[in-house]
This record gives structure tokens, C-alpha cells and sequence, in this order.
């Protein structure tokens, strides 16, 4: 068994150790020395620029973001306050801009859905953040797919059952390279885009978003600290819709390269 080095660990990004402090704040804690049982993979995300990786810690995603996506759904987007789930942190999967990425299509779906969202991805964190302190939290950006097995999900909707299933799995977030804001800025509008097979499934505007990223910061903040190397998928607009093995995904938002997924089927 192999000693951790966890100052190895926080060099990764920048990213500093956790703390707890009210307001978007950095923090630190002792060097860890203990063995572990096993090794267990660490997920990481290639940082633009940089030899440095981001670790992730959490995925955090808010549900229903765009008023028209929400109405798809069901749902009433003046009553509806923001709300969040979480899908596994190993749920990753890496989109090297300029190359296509094979995506399994996963078992026990025959509705797998597609949403295109902005992925905000924090360097500090902390409790109870301010809005307008929301934004210094934030590391960089991404371009990401919150994949979903629509049935699924809905099943266990309609049995009053968590409905995880149906979003977090095995390669269920797949997203580009993070853009450090020092070189790209916060995204808080442009255009977001999703083609399946050069037809154009999904678009709108990021400034359309109900909670925009400093509010969805904020809001996490009150319920669960916030802490570097967190990831925030910041919603979908509507439109979304099932893909099938054979299918070609490329997600675009301005100011970031697109992606492209090519879904596979199982072996």
C-alpha cells in the first residue's frame, strides 16, 4: 500500500484544501499520512492551458433551469424554487475538444435523453456565499452532458421513488476541458447549442437561465459547504430528447469549443 500524498493532491488545479467558514473563502487542513485499504481512481479534468488537472469532488445539478425546459417537464417555473441532485463523482467522462468520444449507451434504458449544459467547476467554497461573492468560488467553466435514462427517471417519479437511476451511472456526465475564467471570464450569457446529426435539438441563451451560476453557488452554499474541486451542472434548455447508437451529439457555448459524442452500443 502506497503513503497519499495530499499535498500532491492539492497542487492539482490550485485547488486548495476545505474548510468551513461562512462566504466563498479559501481554506486548509492537516496533511493526512493514513494508508488506505486500496487504491481507488481519482477523477480528474484536464484544465486548458495547463499540465495541472482539476480533482473533482462532488457534481452537483440543478433541475429545470430554463422556464421552457421546465414546462416541458411538468413543472411551473414562477413557483418552483431551485433544486438540486447529485450524480457519482466517477460518472465523468472526458471530451477532448477536436476528437469524437464514444459513449455507451447504457443498460436498462430504451429512452436515453441528451441535455447540453454550462458546467462551473469551484476552486474555493464555503457556507451561507453571498451572491455577489458567488462568482470568486468559481474556478473555470465547461462545456457538459447531463445524460439521463428518461424512463428511468420517471418510473421512479411516478412511484414516489428516488429517481437517481435514472441520473447518475457509469459515464452519465460527459464534459469538455475546464476554461480557467482568468481566460475566458464567467459565462453569464451567450449561445448554447446541441446537435444531434447536424440538426439543431436544443439552443437558447445562458442569460434565460432562472438561477444563473452565482445564484446556484449561493443556494448550494445554504444547504451543503461548498468546496473545491465541487462541479456545477447549471441546467438544460428545452427540447431534449432520446439518441440512439449510431448517433452523433456536439455540444457548442460561446466562448468555449464544442464537443463531440458519438453514442455506441454495448459490447
Amino acid at each position: 500500500m502506497n503513503t497519499m500524498n495530499r499535498r500532491t493532491m492539492l497542487k492539482a488545479a490550485g485547488v486548495l484544501a476545505a474548510g468551513g467558514v461562512a462566504g466563498c473563502a479559501r481554506s486548509a487542513s492537516a496533511d493526512d499520512d493514513a494508508h488506505t485499504l486500496f487504491a481507488v481512481p481519482r477523477t480528474t479534468i484536464p484544465i486548458v492551458d495547463s499540465d495541472d488537472l482539476f480533482p473533482v469532488r462532488r457534481i452537483y445539478c440543478i433541475g429545470r433551469n430554463y422556464a421552457a425546459h421546465a414546462i416541458e417537464m411538468g413543472s411551473d417555473p414562477d413557483r418552483e424554487p431551485p433544486f438540486f441532485f447529485q450524480k457519482a463523482t466517477d460518472a465523468v467522462q472526458i471530451v477532448m475538444p477536436g476528437e469524437t468520444a464514444d459513449h455507451v449507451y447504457p443498460p436498462l434504458t430504451e429512452n436515453y435523453h441528451y441535455e447540453i449544459e454550462l458546467v462551473a467547476a469551484l476552486h474555493r467554497g464555503g457556507r451561507d456565499i453571498a451572491p455577489e461573492e458567488a462568482l470568486e468560488c468559481v474556478f473555470g467553466y465547461a462545456v457538459g452532458l447531463d445524460m439521463t435514462r428518461r424512463d428511468l427517471q420517471r418510473a421512479m417519479g411516478d412511484e414516489s421513488k428516488p429517481w437517481e437511476i435514472g441520473k447518475s451511472f457509469d459515464h452519465s456526465a460527459p464534459l469538455g476541458p475546464i476554461h480557467p475564467a482568468e481566460l475566458v471570464g464567467h459565462l453569464t450569457e451567450g449561445s448554447i447549442r446541441l446537435q444531434v446529426n447536424g440538426e439543431t435539438k436544443q439552443e437558447a441563451n445562458l442569460e434565460q437561465m432562472i438561477w444563473n451560476v452565482a445564484e446556484q453557488v449561493s443556494n448550494l452554499s445554504r444547504s451543503s459547504e461548498l468546496r473545491p474541486g465541487d462541479i456545477i451542472y447549471s441546467g438544460t434548455p428545452e427540447n431534449v430528447g432520446p439518441v440512439v447508437p449510431g448517433d452523433i451529439m456536439e455540444g457548442r457555448i460561446e466562448g468555449l469549443p464544442e464537443i463531440v459524442v458519438r453514442v455506441v452500443p454495448r459490447t
